[in-house]
């Protein structure tokens, strides 16, 4: 696993196709940042297991 990877996944509002750089090597995270297509807050969920990387996108209001 590289220290910088790009995740691609679908934005939890439009559901259209976006792309993270999250940054591996800093562990587990949770952040938020705007869609760049509809700029809506997006919750990140990013969770480092091993030599894998899982992401998850809610929207801002999902619990």
């Amino acid at each position: 696993m590289q220290s910088l990877e790009t995740i691609s996944r679908s934005c939890p509002y439009c559901g259209e196709p976006i792309e993270l750089l999250v940054d591996c090597t800093a562990g587990d995270q949770q952040y938020f940042e705007d869609c760049q297509v509809c700029c809506k807050p997006i919750s990140v969920d990013l969770k480092v297991d091993g030599a894998e990387a899982v992401v998850s996108l809610r929207d801002e209001n999902e619990a």
